[in-house]
């Protein structure tokens, strides 16, 4: 089986590994890179740690405005897709490089297959909101990490090729949480301690890109009663410095540069909690147990706020503070999105649809 599989950014190539080491010994990958995340911090780092072969083709689409550069994706991926003739087309996540496969593949009528679908936040100014819908309204298969992703598709009308397989991304943690332990020296490298220190990401544009919302973040983290350490996005660093508040954060807060995904996870586990507007770190943190405050008045991950591990607080420093200086959480997570074999659900999903 010949696969065409799309990835562009971070999360993607967490979750797109765990996925190709079952596909590898069997089948036939054609990794494409769209590009869209292309600096080495944010994207080659991972290729290496994850041990992920080169793509066959990098698009090298870069940073533009979201029109021009989906455009440009869905371009470069419909000219691989009649190169390749795969199968089908492997997306993940809900980025534009995950709608330019979409819409490239139902043009051709190539089969497609979402990993993530379902998840909603109910908040269509989030372009990732968009796109998630707009890939689940044309996929083929829908692997979806929990039974409430299964209710937002049957809401919408979409029951057909949906499957609840878990979290791929609680595959990927699992298996980086032991390699950290081992290989990672971010905690050993530096003066932190364990549990003596919050986690600190923000790179969404609308906390970003809004000048009250991030002075009200910077201010809120500045008087944490711990010492808050933030790996900071390059988009947040020029917006820090575009609305004045480098020289504040710098002072305030323990910046340091982007790290990889191992050294991610071990900062994690390690932190006395999180404060993040990232999908993503809400559910890393949950499956290490490590509490967490998100900077969104929604989230697409709800479960993780049904069961208390996960707080939304917005902008609103007052909020940031109550929930940084809370000693109310969870003493465990319960399992909701699966058992950590994921990926192999997969596999044996795509192997009986496509021989059919």
């Amino acid at each position: 089986m010949k696969i065409v599989s799309v990835v562009g950014a971070r999360p993607q190539f967490v979750k797109a590994f765990v996925v190709s080491r079952r596909l590898e010994p069997d089948h036939e990958e054609r990794l494409v890179h769209t590009g869209q995340h292309y600096s080495d911090d944010l994207s080659a780092v991972f290729f290496e740690e994850l041990s992920i072969p080169e793509p066959d083709y990098n698009l090298g689409v870069g940073s533009d405005t979201h029109g021009r550069q989906t455009a440009a994706m869905i371009e470069g991926i419909e000219e691989i897709l009649l190169e390749e003739s795969p199968a089908l087309i492997l997306l993940y996540g809900d980025t534009n490089s995950t709608l330019a496969g979409a819409i490239a593949a139902s043009k051709l009528d190539v089969p497609i297959a979402h990993v993530e679908a379902g998840l909603r936040s109910h908040d269509r100014s989030m372009p990732e909101e968009i796109n998630r819908v707009l890939t689940d309204h044309v996929s083929d298969l829908l692997f979806a990490p929990s039974d409430l992703a299964k209710t937002m598709l049957e809401e919408e009308g979409i029951t057909d090729g949906v499957h609840v397989v878990g979290d791929v991304g609680y595959d990927a943690v699992r298996w980086a949480r032991g390699r950290a332990a081992d290989r990672s020296e971010i905690l050993e490298g530096s003066t932190l301690e364990e549990a003596e220190y919050v986690l600190g990401t923000i790179h969404r544009p609308k906390n970003t890109d809004t000048p009250s919302r991030l002075t009200a973040i910077v201010d809120a983290l500045a008087d944490a009663p711990r010492r808050v350490v933030v790996p900071l996005h390059p988009r947040t660093e020029a917006t820090l410095r575009e609305y004045g508040l480098w020289e504040d954060a710098k002072r305030d807060l323990e910046i340091i540069d982007p790290v990889g995904y191992l050294d991610f996870v071990r900062l994690l586990e390690g932190a006395e909690r999180v404060v993040t507007d990232s999908g993503g770190v809400q559910k890393e943190a949950f499956y290490l147990e490590t509490p967490c405050i998100t900077l969104r008045e929604e989230t697409e991950w709800q479960e993780t706020v049904d069961c208390g591990w996960n707080r939304l607080v917005g902008a609103d420093r007052a909020a940031i503070l109550e929930a940084l200086r809370s000693t109310s959480w969870p003493r465990s997570a319960p399992s909701l999105y699966g058992d950590g074999h994921t990926a192999e659900k997969i596999v044996a999903i795509l192997e009986a649809s496509i021989d059919r």
